[in-house]
């Protein structure tokens, strides 16, 4: 053993004792992921939690119902393996995309995952790696960097416009494309943590000029009037991937359970670095009962819309600005010290999100009670945390 595969203090052969246990600086790390810092939001227990973005309403009772019996009926599988390639929920998901976004979907372009994170890792293992770029426009979604750090692929940062709400500057967007030949381009659209919406027109523009595919990040797309980007799928087979995830609208984020919608041929592409039998049984059977009873879990979209309207009228009429959100989150500041309003907030039981955006804070819409404690608290501080607008 060499002397620098001993931790200090140590022989070789001793087993670790604790209080003496090695530090991560002490281990065989890659390069490129010393000095990083795990994903996550804090998990506190707060009265008023509203920083993950999560439905508040828990799931219906007939589905609850329905999911115990069959779990019951799965008793005698359990020792097998789950069905490697997710048919039937495939087909269920495809069901729903169709209805929901008015493109006709077979089950073969679909696929499903432990959530949009691992499709989304899965995606960049077969297009991504050693010697290949990604590129995201930022503020965005935090994984997107988090995950190309995972699959050793370059992630390249373009910025939105903060004197534009966070829009996305599609001219901007292509130059840096057409400097940096990207091989993946991510869009979110609603994007998180902004709230803000990529209209059709500028996603065609942006996959007409990629040189590789984009992954059209729709986590939020239910709470949205604007057209999925599936309605661009028949115009670029080759490029066009369209993730999505249970976690939002339903009341699934515990279920664990993100798709994209492509063409079968990124199917195919996923299913040579997918693991075996990722998705287990009860994921499978879980998240087809909760498709069975969208109709019914979606009502619970409408009052989170109406909601998030209410808070975000409230905000601006004590003086906070906002971004028009799209989805189940406010975005709002403007803040000198976003760290010390975020403690605030916390101080008054009130868990909202900071995404290290200078000036700005995320709040998701909860409960209707949940959300008059954030405004009466946010009425409260308005005096003392806003910058000149």
């Amino acid at each position: 053993m060499a002397p620098s595969d001993v931790t200090p203090g140590t022989q070789p052969g001793d087993q670790p004792q604790p209080g003496n246990q090695p530090q991560l600086a002490d281990l065989p790390l890659r390069e490129e992921l010393r000095g990083q810092h795990a994903y996550g939001a804090p998990q506190l227990t707060v009265a008023n939690q509203l920083n993950t973005n999560e439905n508040p309403y828990a799931p219906a009772e007939v589905i609850m119902t329905e999911l115990a019996d069959k779990v019951r009926h799965l008793d005698p599988s359990l020792n097998r393996y789950p069905d490697r390639d997710a048919t039937q929920l495939r087909a269920d998901l495809a069901a729903y995309v169709s209805r929901q976004t008015g493109v006709e979907v077979g089950p073969g372009q679909v696929w499903a995952a432990n959530g949009s994170n691992e499709v989304l890792q899965q995606l960049l293992q077969a297009f991504g790696g050693p010697g290949r770029r990604a590129m995201g426009f930022t503020p965005s979604y935090s994984m997107h960097p988090i995950l190309c750090a995972g699959t050793q692929t370059e992630f390249l940062s373009v910025a939105r416009r903060e004197d534009e709400d966070f829009q996305l500057d599609v001219a901007a967007a292509l130059a840096e494309m057409e400097r940096a030949r990207p091989d993946i381009v991510f869009v979110t659209t609603p994007n998180n943590p902004t709230g803000n919406v990529t209209p059709l027109d500028d996603l065609r523009q942006i996959i007409q000029a990629a040189a590789g595919i984009v992954i059209v990040d729709e986590a939020y797309a239910e709470f949205t009037d604007f057209p999925s980007a599936c309605t661009l799928l028949a115009e670029f087979p080759t490029k066009l991937v369209v993730s999505r995830t249970m976690s939002k609208a339903f009341d699934f984020a515990g279920g664990r359970l993100g798709y994209f919608v492509a063409s079968p041929a990124f199917v195919e592409a996923v299913m040579l670095v997918r693991l075996p039998y990722h998705l287990s049984s009860l994921t499978q059977t879980a998240a087809r009962v909760a498709l069975r009873h969208s109709a019914e879990t979606l009502k619970t979209v409408d009052i989170l819309r109406g909601e998030r309207d209410r808070v975000l009228s409230e905000l601006r009429r004590l003086g906070y600005r906002t971004i028009q959100s799209h989805a189940n989150f406010i975005f709002f500041g403007r803040f000198q010290d976003s760290p010390a309003v975020w403690q605030e907030f916390l101080d008054r039981q009130v868990l909202i999100r900071d995404v290290g955006v200078p000036g700005w804070l995320r709040a998701s819409v909860g409960l209707p009670a949940e959300n008059d404690h954030f405004i009466r608290a946010a009425g409260e501080l308005r005096r003392t945390v806003l910058t000149e607008q």
